[in-house]
This record gives C-alpha cells, structure tokens and sequence, in this order.
C-alpha cells in the first residue's frame, strides 16, 4: 500500500495523540502531506517535528470557526491544497446516571465532538468545491450505533457525527466530495483509558486488542482513490463488536443458568 495517499494534502484534527496521531503518521508513510490540527501545541508541535517536512502543526480549537479554518488555511498556504479532512478531534463525558446528570460538560462536549466536525466539514468543503472535490471522514464511534448507559452526552455527540456525515454526503455530492464516517470500538487512548481486556472478552467477537493504527488504516482507505465510489458510509473498526456479543458469552450465561436450575 506505499504511497497511497502521494500528492494529497491533508488536514487531521485531534492529530496530536491517539487515533490522530496514528493517522497523521500513516498518511505520511502513504506519502501525504498533513497539517496536525490540536489544541495541544507542545505534542503536536513534536510530532509534527518527527515527522519531517511532510506535516505543519497548526494549534486548532475545533469548536471556533476561525481556529478551523486557520488550519485549512495553513494546508493551502504550506502544502499547495486540501484534498483529505479528517474531522477526529473529540472529548468524552461525564460518566454516571443519567437521572443524575447536571448537564455541565453538556455543551463542551457537542461544542468539540459535533459542532467540530461539522465546522471542519464546512470550511474544508469551501475549497474543495472549487478544485476538484476531496474525501472528507469523521470520527464517531460504536456507542452512536448501540444503546447503553453513561457518558450520554457524548452519546448523543456521536451519534450526531453520522447523521451530519449522512446528510453532508448528499449535500456535498454535487461537488464531488465524498462524505464517510469511521466508528472505532474498544481502542486503547487517552479518551478510552480504561483495562481493555474484560471488555473485549464480553463484548467483542475478534479477541484481538484494536490499535490507533487499525483505526488510521480505514482513513487512509476513504481518503484514497480506492474509495472513490464510496460516501455516506459508516464503517465500524471494533472486532465485530456491533455485530454481536461472542458465542461463549452466551455459552458461559447458558451453563451458569443450568447449574443454578
């Protein structure tokens, strides 16, 4: 797959760490150039050093209209263009009962995880409509595709994310802009720092423990030419997790059951 991505310009929020990083690292083996787009300027600022001439870090606040737009700005300025945005900046929330829930972190929380990418959707597709169209991706994840308890703005933050990816799909079609949307599962970063190891067990199929890079690998598919027939879609990176719990979940609940009757 070596050189991929050659000739593209990419922006990547949330570039400083976890999935972004991982992301601005395999673009740039795949032979793009990426502006590193993050709040954090000393691990941007770091990695983009590390990664050579190929990546300009640009501090961006993703809920601020013109922090976001300063970084689209920087890839045409520094890089000639902007064909890929990769819109993965994002923040967790409270955990706890939802009957308990003050509603604090309420509009941090949509402020970075949807209005970002929705800003970065926006200003990106500003300048590909007018050169040629681009692949935009979003990051959003597999509690936006299941139920389930806590974190609930965050929830709603991400499911939100596939729904605009799914109207900015059709909206943006016309211009040739391909719209997708990526839902990781258990992947082990800063924003999900829990143990792994009894989650997948009970919940995901592929026994495997994910990687940032796993997650990096399905970007570099959309922001290629492989995709180009591909937009509005949702792709789960989660070991099956959405599908189904593993076999021996049930296995193990049927026999408990048994012994007990």
């Amino acid at each position: 797959m070596a050189g991929e991505l050659t000739g593209k310009v990419a922006v990547v929020t949330g570039a400083a760490s976890g999935i972004g990083a991982a992301t601005a690292e395999v673009f740039v083996e795949e032979g793009a150039r990426v502006v590193l787009a993050d709040v954090d300027a000393d691990a941007g600022a770091t990695l983009a050093e590390r990664l050579g001439d190929a990546a300009a870090f640009c501090r961006t606040d993703v809920s601020d209209a013109d922090s976001v737009q300063a970084a689209v700005d920087l890839a045409v300025e520094r890089f000639g263009g902007l064909h890929v945005m990769v819109n993965n900046a994002g923040v967790s929330s409270r955990m706890g009962p939802f009957l308990d829930d003050d509603f604090a972190d309420f509009s941090r929380v949509l402020g970075i995880n949807l209005l970002g990418v929705m800003l970065g959707t926006q200003r990106a597709a500003r300048h590909m409509k007018d050169h040629g169209g681009g692949s935009i991706v979003n990051t959003s994840s597999i509690s936006a595709l299941t139920g389930g308890g806590g974190v609930i703005s965050y929830r709603v933050s991400k499911a939100g994310v596939i729904q605009f990816s799914r109207s900015m799909a059709t909206e943006l079609a016309q211009w040739e802009i391909r719209v997708n949307c990526i839902a990781p599962g258990h992947i082990q970063t800063a924003i999900n720092s829990y143990d792994m190891g009894a989650v997948i067990r009970h919940t995901q199929p592929l026994q495997r423990h994910g990687s940032a890079r796993d997650v990096a690998n399905a970007f570099v598919y959309f922001a290629s030419d492989r995709s180009a027939q591909v937009t509005g879609t949702v792709l789960p990176v989660d070991g099956g997790t959405v599908a189904g719990q593993p076999p021996h979940v049930m296995r193990d609940v049927l026999e408990q059951a048994m012994r007990r009757g």
